[in-house]
């Protein structure tokens, strides 16, 4: 059985990680949005194609750093994860924000 204190561990760790990885993908897209045949596409499609492989570079650097053996789940786990990184990229703590705000539930 997981404690408490170490799902709180991985939970933090789970938070870098979206973070860093929105950090990248926000300064590759602010860097590329400008390219002469990528200004016709809007900057959300780029975001998160740009999104899907920063997270699929990751899941193969992580996994050769930790000698890990690549399954084939985990690259449909690293699409999954894309999106929110994705959203977060695009200023999605708002609307992920607001999206538990609606969902939450409230004693009255």
């Amino acid at each position: 059985m997981i404690s408490m204190e170490l799902l709180m561990q991985y939970v933090t760790y789970a938070l870098m990680i979206v973070g860093a990885l929105a950090f990248v993908t926000s300064v590759i897209v602010q860097v590329i949005k400008e390219l002469p045949w990528l200004m016709r596409i809007q900057t959300s499609v780029v975001a998160l194609v740009v999104s899907v492989l920063v997270c699929l570079f990751a899941l193969a650097v992580a996994c050769q750093y930790f000698n890990l053996v690549i399954c084939w789940y985990y690259w449909p786990g690293a699409v999954v994860a894309a999106f929110v990184v994705y959203l977060v990229a695009t200023g999605g703590w708002e609307r992920v924000a607001g999206i538990w705000e609606r969902t939450k539930y409230n004693r009255k």
